[in-house]
């Protein structure tokens, strides 16, 4: 299924003047932080040939697009939340504080968000009434724009796609880096998700700095 702009311009139509598409990478893994991706579009009806979900394009095909995406809308960022919050926080509260980092450094360039495409069902980003923890972590945070829900969008949404090929290729980055100081783990292959080389050194080593502890690890 090809990408469109047909959501955004949906949004563009009623208002807003700069539209972000947004995507998480690294949800389930075992390691390594969560990512989330953003790329925020003017009105625009054009979009890098061959631009799909990061989860289609080979690695070779998605470095070439992030780098085809780098002038891409008006701004763009990832954003990171690390293993030892997502362990304070739970993944939920870890997505969000990703996801408005991102935002954060797209408005320090001088570009205000005024809707959001998410991918998936679940509004993660949009943080609850009775969220004290962002209230008071003091890390720069601030209320996410108006979000609408995608289904599937990385798949439909060439802002969300961007978002998502961005994401992925940043931090597959982080962890083949991190791969040299731990290479028992594979991380160069696996990325820090629970291939069978991994499970078996988690086994055999126990966990690093860069695993999260909270969850069931073997």
């Amino acid at each position: 299924m090809a990408v469109s702009l047909a959501r955004e311009a949906a949004l563009w139509d009623a208002g807003a003047r700069v539209v972000a598409g947004i995507d998480e990478v690294g949800r389930g893994a075992l390691a390594g932080p969560v990512s989330v991706g953003v790329v925020a579009l003017s009105r625009c009806d054009a979009w890098p040939q061959g631009l799909a979900d990061s989860k289609q394009l080979t690695p070779a095909r998605r470095d070439s697009m992030a780098e085809a995406l780098a002038t891409f809308g008006v701004a763009r960022a990832v954003g990171h939340a690390s293993p030892e919050e997502i362990d304070a926080h739970g993944i939920v509260a870890a997505l969000r504080w990703a996801g408005t980092r991102a935002l954060a450094a797209i408005a320090q360039a001088g570009v205000t968000v005024e809707a959001v495409l998410l991918d998936g069902k679940h509004d993660w980003l949009s943080a609850p009434d009775d969220d004290l923890w962002a209230a008071s972590a003091g890390k720069g945070q601030a209320a996410a724009p108006p979000v609408t829900m995608v289904i599937g969008g990385d798949n439909l949404c060439a802002s969300i796609a961007a978002g998502s090929v961005l994401a992925k290729v940043e931090r597959d980055a982080m962890m083949v880096a991190a791969h040299a100081e731990h290479p028992a783990f594979g991380w160069d292959g696996n990325k820090g998700y629970g291939a069978a080389g991994h499970l078996e050194a988690l086994r055999t080593l126990g966990p690093t700095p860069l695993h999260r502890r909270s969850w069931k690890l073997p």
